[in-house]
């Protein structure tokens, strides 16, 4: 959830190392690996194909789990991928983005 920052907020937040890492194993569809040391709550991922866009609703990933994205309907070197949680450590909302 967003919100207005005061002027307390104006502080930078710590360091947090994302949690994600990408295999390109196969052509089109490149596997995410929660590779962080706990689980990461509600994953949804955003899918720009350049001509269309998609979402997918992954829901909780414990540490170590794998998912697949399907890039098959994009042209190649068009794809942005989002992906966005919520650490349960903070609650806090964070977003990471990657191409393909």
């Amino acid at each position: 959830m967003l919100r207005a920052l005061g002027p307390d907020d104006s502080r930078p937040l710590p360091a947090y190392r994302v949690p994600w890492r990408v295999d390109g194993i196969y052509d089109r569809h490149p596997l995410v690996t929660n590779a962080g040391s706990a689980p990461l709550d509600f994953v949804r991922v955003f899918i720009d194909l350049g001509r269309a866009s998609a979402t997918e609703h992954w829901g909780q990933m414990p540490a170590g789990d794998t998912a697949e994205i399907c890039l098959c309907d994009a042209d190649p070197g068009e794809s942005i991928v989002t992906i966005a949680w919520f650490r349960p450590e903070d609650g806090e909302e964070y977003l990471w983005r990657f191409a393909m």
